[in-house]
């Protein structure tokens, strides 16, 4: 697995993580962490998490051998 892909799938477990913490706790921690759901870091951060989930997508179709 190259960079790349790490990197993506490091971001969809963050983005997993926050969003099973906002459906148990009703806690976001990366607004927390960042300054709220509108504040710039917390935007980039989903947005990385969105491009992350993009980017991983191909997974799902792929054969592991």
């Amino acid at each position: 697995m190259n960079l790349i892909n790490r990197l993506a799938l490091g971001l969809v477990l963050v983005g997993a993580l926050n969003w099973g913490l906002v459906g148990l706790l009703q806690f976001d921690l990366v607004a927390w962490l960042f300054g709220g759901q509108m504040a710039l870091l917390s935007r980039l951060v989903y947005g990385l998490v969105g491009l992350g989930g993009l980017w991983s997508l191909p997974m799902l179709f792929r054969d592991s051998v």
